[in-house]
């Protein structure tokens, strides 16, 4: 008995849906190297600075980054220099003039570097200091004084980004 053209199809549909299915790799391997390289090329230029949850910084519209360099942290709690506590903010408040435990730090690690660089002998180390919004001007004025005697006299403070008013 000969099979109509339709009963024909049917019967070549049923054996095709039968067969397992195939993956096609090739085009799944195309979109992870896309992928990849997108991430590769565009995850080099943002820099982080750390900083401590209990310090709130200030709000600025700077348009230069932060470079990567010794970090001065001063909250409510202490300060720090590169995450290590070098003095306590009683300590601090109850002293005058140089902050001690500041200046030893920081000429520690003056003395573990090697020579100063043509710009670091005009313009001093370069130091970032990140204080919170609400430290005292006094306090400040102590830290920013005692890092310039130590030869950390190029200075940068760590600040929020916010967008420009107009644009």
């Amino acid at each position: 008995m000969k099979k109509s053209g339709i009963a024909r199809r049917m019967q070549q549909n049923h054996r095709r849906f039968l067969r397992p299915a195939r993956l096609n790799l090739v085009s799944l391997m195309d979109i992870f190297t896309i992928l990849v390289f997108f991430l590769l090329v565009n995850s080099g230029d943002s820099e982080i600075l750390h900083v401590n949850k209990q310090v709130r910084l200030p709000e600025s519209v700077a348009d230069q980054p932060p470079e990567l360099m010794t970090t001065v942290t001063v909250s409510d709690s202490g300060i720090s220099v590169d995450g290590r506590a070098v003095a306590t903010m009683t300590e601090v408040v109850n002293g005058s003039g140089l902050i001690a435990g500041l200046a030893r730090e920081l000429e520690l690690l003056s003395a573990k570097r090697s020579g100063l660089t043509e710009v670091e002998k005009r313009r001093g180390r370069a130091v970032t200091i990140v204080g919170d919004q609400q430290i005292p001007y006094e306090i400040l004025k102590r830290v920013m004084a005692t890092c310039a005697r130590s030869n950390y006299r190029d200075l940068s403070m760590a600040v929020t980004r916010m967008a420009r008013a107009g644009g």
